[in-house]
C-alpha cells in the first residue's frame, strides 16, 4: 500500500484572517481553521486581547519582532513554541535607516524647513563617504544595512551582544565595548531590541562620546534613547542631529519640545509600515509552516530566558 499524504497543519489566524497570511499557510502546506481546532496560532492582535490557549496549540507565531509587551502581559509561556518576526522586516528597516541618515547628513529636512538658505544649510552638509557608522544591535537589520552603507563609501562597525563577527562589517565589537565604539564613530544607527539592559542606552554620558557632526538614527525601539538627554544634546550642539522612526512615548505629545528642534527628523514608525507587515511576513510564515509540518527547526524562535 502507498503511504497516505500527511494531513495539512491546522492553523488559526486571529483575530482577523489576513489574506496574505491565509495564502502563506496554504503555500506552506497548512489549512486555516478555527482556534479550537488549531495546532498553530498566528496572532495579529495586541497582548491585551490574547486568548487563552489549550495545550493542543503547539506553536504561536507573533507578527512583531519586539516581544516586550507580550512578556509584560504574561502571555508567553513555556508550554509551546513561540516565534516572533525577528529578521522578517530587516530589509525595509535598513532602507529606512539609510534614508533617514542621508536626509540628515545632506540637510534635506532642514532645506524643507528653511527653504533656499545658503547661510545655514551648505556648511552643515555632510557625506557618508569616508565616514564611520556604528550599527548598535547588528542582527538582521545590521546585516541588511551594512552593504547599503558600504555602497555609500562608509566604514561599518557592527555592535552586538556577543561580539560575534558580522559578515561584511569592517569591524565587530561586543556591546560591552560600546564606549570605545562611540568614540571611534561618526554616526550611529540603533537597531537593538528593547530590554532592561538597552533602556536609555543613549543618554547624556554616551551622547558626550560622540562628535559635533554626529547623527543618531533610531529604527528600533523608542526607550533605547533618553529623549530628554537627546533634546539637551541637540540644543547644545553636542551632536549635529537625530532621526527617529520610534519614540518614547509613541507618538510624542503634541507639546513635546522635541517637535521644535530643527535638527530632529521624526517619522511615524514607518520603517515597517503597518499595511505592508503581513505581506512581508507571508513568505517567512509559509516556510515556518513547512518546517513545522516536517518536524524541523523553526525560524525566529523566542528563547524563554531572553527578552527577544
Amino acid at each position: 500500500m502507498s503511504a497516505q499524504p500527511a494531513a495539512p497543519v491546522p492553523v488559526a489566524i486571529e483575530p482577523e484572517q489576513d489574506p496574505h497570511l491565509v495564502a502563506a499557510v496554504a503555500d506552506g502546506g497548512g489549512v486555516v481553521v478555527p482556534l479550537d481546532q488549531a495546532r498553530v496560532l498566528v496572532w495579529l492582535g495586541s497582548p491585551a486581547d490574547f486568548p487563552s490557549l489549550a495545550d493542543t496549540v503547539e506553536w504561536v507565531a507573533l507578527k512583531t519582532a519586539g516581544i516586550e509587551y507580550f512578556r509584560a502581559a504574561g502571555v508567553i509561556d513555556d508550554r509551546r513554541i513561540w516565534t516572533n518576526a525577528s529578521g522578517f522586516y530587516a530589509a525595509g528597516c535598513a532602507e529606512h535607516a539609510l534614508a533617514l541618515l542621508l536626509a540628515g547628513l545632506r540637510q534635506i529636512s532642514t532645506s524643507v524647513l528653511l527653504g533656499w538658505n545658503e547661510e545655514v544649510i551648505p556648511p552643515a552638509v555632510r557625506t557618508l563617504r569616508e565616514s564611520t557608522v556604528a550599527i548598535i544591535g547588528a542582527g538582521g537589520i545590521g546585516r541588511e544595512l551594512t552593504p547599503r552603507l558600504k555602497a555609500c563609501g562608509a566604514t561599518v562597525i557592527a555592535v552586538n551582544r556577543s561580539g560575534r563577527e558580522v559578515a561584511g562589517a569592517d569591524r565587530t565589537a561586543a556591546s560591552s565595548d560600546l564606549d570605545r565604539v562611540l568614540a571611534d564613530t561618526d554616526h550611529v544607527v540603533l537597531a537593538a531590541p528593547a530590554t532592561p539592559e538597552t533602556r536609555h542606552l543613549i543618554d547624556d554620558r554616551t551622547l558626550a562620546l560622540l562628535k559635533p557632526h554626529s547623527w543618531i538614527v533610531n529604527v528600533a525601539r523608542g526607550p533605547l534613547i533618553d529623549q530628554a538627554a537627546l533634546g539637551r544634546a541637540l540644543r547644545a550642539g553636542t551632536i549635529a542631529g537625530a532621526a527617529l522612526d520610534v519614540t518614547d512615548p509613541e507618538p510624542p505629545a503634541d507639546d513635546d519640545p522635541l517637535w521644535a528642534l530643527p535638527n530632529l527628523i521624526v517619522t511615524p514608525h514607518i520603517a515597517n509600515p503597518s499595511p505592508e507587515l503581513t505581506r512581508e511576513m507571508a513568505p517567512w510564515l509559509a516556510e515556518n509552516v513547512r518546517r513545522f509540518a516536517a518536524g524541523g527547526e523553526l525560524i525566529s524562535v523566542i528563547d524563554p530566558a531572553r527578552d527577544y
